[in-house]
């Protein structure tokens, strides 16, 4: 009898590699996770580290420490390395460094006979995402980046806070770039099955006066908010990754709003965005294309242009 294991490869060994390999070992997600970094010390002590966890948690994941050569029988291979942006520049400024180290990542991946499925949170994520898909030559739905998925609990946060409820009980999408571009469909968002609109209307005193455009600017800001006060952001991004990632393994079919390639969906073509998917043990297997009003659209657009005019700048890296 063949007990297939399942393995997680994180390349890249900074804070959000580290974090999303604490939160897949806590959670225990998965067998086995192996950590790669062009820094084999730092990598070696992150494994060292994360192994004094095991005697205290519910199951017993195997660390360890790895190279390239192991991925041909892992099952998804997350990318976290890159250059954080520097004071004063936007995730975009970092765009040609990033492609570089993605090209060093992904060729001696995909030498070792990697079928699997990337999971992409370098930034800036929609275009690392597609330089990925277009370096692998693997089927789109097996290349997938984080996209809006951390921005999306922001939202909900933002919201939660403003109608005082679980976040959990918001459905709400952020969409388009995991950038300043971004945008909502405010007109699906809903509360327990009732419009955000109609929420507000109903609850004067409760809410106030409320500007949406506001809220959206925050969203897209917090990241930055947060990088001013500790210089980084981690333990989001790493979680909704692993949200990602279980999803994945666990073939549960749930939607989630992550970026992958669009071919025709939402009036777009050959660009990675942030949108919302079903995730199962294939990937991407479907992506939800739900109603917007025509300046929702717009908008859309107006990100997926923006994401467009970065993805042309980084072809020469996907030769």
């Amino acid at each position: 009898m063949n007990i297939k294991k399942s393995k997680i490869a994180i390349v890249g060994c900074g804070l959000v590699g580290s974090s999303t390999a604490f939160s897949l070992v806590t959670q225990g997600v998965c067998d086995e996770v192996i950590m790669i970094d062009i820094n084999k010390e730092r990598a070696l002590g992150e494994v060292m580290d994360l192994r004094d966890t095991i005697k205290y948690l519910d199951r017993n994941v195997k660390i360890r420490q790895g190279g390239y050569e192991e991925c041909n029988d892992v099952d998804i291979i997350v990318i976290t390395a890159g250059p954080p942006p520097k004071a004063g520049q936007n995730r975009l400024d970092t765009l040609d460094l990033s492609a570089g180290i993605a090209k060093s990542i992904v060729e001696p991946v995909m030498k070792s006979g990697f079928q699997g499925i990337f999971v992409v949170v370098s930034n800036p994520v929609d275009m690392m995402s597609y330089l990925v898909y277009k370096l692998s030559g693997l089927p789109k739905n097996q290349v997938i980046g984080t996209g809006t998925s951390v921005d999306t609990a922001r939202l909900q946060n933002f919201l939660a806070d403003l109608v005082q409820v679980d976040p959990r009980s918001i459905y709400a999408y952020s969409m388009g770039e995991h950038g300043d571009s971004q945008m909502v469909p405010w007109s699906t968002v809903t509360i327990a099955g009732k419009s955000v609109q109609d929420v507000i209307q109903d609850n004067p005193d409760l809410v106030g006066d409320v500007d949406l455009d506001e809220i959206v600017l925050r969203t897209a800001k917090e990241g930055w908010e947060i990088y001013n006060r500790k210089g980084t952001t981690y333990y989001g991004i790493a979680t909704a990754c692993v949200g990602i990632i279980k999803a994945i393994l666990h073939d549960e079919n749930k939607i989630m709003p992550v970026s992958t390639l669009l071919e025709g969906e939402y009036g777009e073509y050959g660009i990675y965005a942030g949108v919302p998917c079903i995730l199962n043990r294939t990937g991407v297997s479907d992506i939800l294309e739900i109603h917007m009003l025509e300046e929702e659209r717009q908008k859309f657009k107006n990100s997926a242009d923006v994401i467009r005019k970065y993805t042309e700048k980084i072809e020469p890296y996907s030769k």
